[in-house]
């Protein structure tokens, strides 16, 4: 395990400096001028001379890039071209609520589509199974922006039963923080759902079908417990692989729902910065978001032997 570690560090290590190079230099392709947006379009070219002096433009993207990743290296992630803020502070007020609103989004999609799936493969040919496919097929095939506002007029405005827009923070009042965002975290984990009730569905059918199966029942195992036991746990191996693809997707897919609901998380911060050509905080942004996928792949990867000790991720015996 030890040795798999060391190896999976040094290769995300690898990764995210071609990622740093991809990010920093997708985010010079860009149009427009940083210099020009943060002087203004009035700016006299001596202005937009000493911006782009100060921003370091007109050295070598080769410089920029070394210089960039010297800041990041030492946690200095620059300044905002257009509100002249730390990036690391505006970063640091903004991502805690994306994480809860991720995780809570995550939360809701594997308990519902566990639950789902195992319903769909208990109760096949039956109006569960129905039920759950229609489910699946709605969150897999509607948009999560028509979702989000039909759930506004109907559940928010409608019936009153959720807020439709605003966010608490979670220290002040961890209850109505959640109630807060509980219908985004609905809307923002309904594809996730979709995608876990199906392979779960998927991978109940084929488990329960095994011959180990048949032995457990033959040898007078309850049906509950087969269930649990060999059907439910083979299964997390594949909930497991999808929570960690979707989770970083989450994270970066929250712009729209955070937009819809008026939240002011790291999505939110994404989109306005791209807005205003802010490349401090986009390049800041898309990398602290690649971050996160490295982590959590890693974090899946060894996640596959605890859940199943057959599997050995270091490659032995």
């Amino acid at each position: 395990m030890g040795r798999f570690l060391l190896t999976r560090l040094w290769q995300s290590a690898i990764t995210l400096v071609l990622a740093s190079i991809v990010i920093f230099l997708g985010i010079r392709l860009l149009p427009g001028d940083p210099a020009t947006a943060m002087a203004g379009e009035d700016a006299s070219p001596e202005q937009l001379a000493a911006v782009r002096a100060e921003l370091g433009l007109d050295d070598p993207l080769f410089m920029q890039y070394m210089a960039y990743m010297g800041q990041v290296l030492t946690g200095d992630l620059g300044r905002s071209t257009m509100h002249g803020n730390p990036v690391i502070d505006m970063i640091g007020a903004t991502l805690p609520v994306t994480l809860l609103l991720a995780t809570y989004a995550m939360v809701i999609a594997v308990v519902f589509g566990l639950l789902l799936g195992v319903l769909a493969e208990r109760q096949r040919g039956r109006w569960p199974e129905w039920f759950a496919n229609g489910a699946a097929l709605i969150g897999l095939s509607v948009p999560n922006f028509w979702l989000g506002i039909m759930a506004i007029l109907t559940l928010a405005v409608g019936l009153s039963l959720f807020p439709a827009s605003g966010y608490v923070p979670f220290r002040t009042d961890p209850l109505r923080a959640l109630y807060h965002l509980t219908l985004p975290a609905i809307i923002l984990g309904a594809s996730v759902m979709a995608v876990i009730m199906r392979q779960t569905r998927a991978s109940m059918l084929e488990t329960m079908q095994a011959d180990f199966v048949r032995t457990a029942r033959a040898k007078g195992l309850s049906r509950i417990r087969v269930l649990l036991r060999y059907g439910l746990r083979n299964s997390l191996i594949v909930v497991v692989t999808i929570v960690g693809l979707q989770l970083g997707m989450l994270i970066s897919g929250t712009v729209v729902t955070e937009q819809i609901f008026a939240l002011p998380g790291f999505g939110r911060l994404i989109l306005d910065a791209v807005f205003t050509r802010d490349y401090p905080v986009i390049q800041s942004a898309v990398l602290v978001v690649t971050f996160g996928y490295v982590v959590i792949n890693l974090i899946v990867d060894v996640l596959y032997s605890v859940i199943n000790p057959k599997i050995r991720v270091g490659g032995g015996r």
